[in-house]
């Protein structure tokens, strides 16, 4: 894979901060990815630590966006300018979904039927956040939590209901 160089300043939509990246490095990224919709996972280094990163396209532009892991204080650097590699991470990114909810799914039809309608991106949101739980308290308690938020009960995530 070609590692690019990106050099540039630091824009903020919302409150995210993000690079915007030259049309010739997107297109590199983009052909290496094989695909121009969707998320596209990349790598680099940015100021001397690694990371990976999904470029994603929001408001008809492709956007690089900067957590605080990735750049300390990132929010408030907006209008800094910085240096990064950067390119397509083939590797695969897949996160399984914890037992006990693959478990709470089939026992609730309705939740199951709700998760399988939702979009891709708010699946993994969901498996992501509950696969990440250290102790099996918190593991238990948000499975509760985000079966009661597919049946429509509450909220979870900071989400309404679906």
């Amino acid at each position: 894979m070609e590692v690019f160089k990106v050099k540039g300043c630091i824009e903020i939509i919302g409150v995210n901060p993000y690079l915007p990246l030259p049309d010739h490095i997107l297109e590199g990224i983009l052909a290496q990815a094989g695909k121009t919709r969707g998320a596209i996972p990349v790598c680099g280094v940015l100021e001397g630590r690694k990371y990976t990163q999904t470029l994603v396209r929001f408001r008809g532009q492709w956007r690089f966006y900067i957590n605080t892991a990735m750049l300390k204080k990132s929010p408030q650097r907006v209008g800094e300018e910085i240096m990064l590699t950067i390119q397509y991470d083939p590797e695969e990114r897949t996160i399984a979904m914890h037992p006990r909810l693959e478990q709470a799914l089939g026992e609730h039809p309705a939740a199951r039927q709700v998760f399988e309608g939702l979009s891709a991106s708010r699946k993994k949101e969901i498996v992501r956040y509950i696969s990440n739980l250290k102790s099996e308290l918190s593991v238990e308690k948000n499975v509760t939590r985000a079966i009661n938020f597919l049946c429509g009960e509450s909220r979870f995530v900071g989400r309404d209901k679906p």
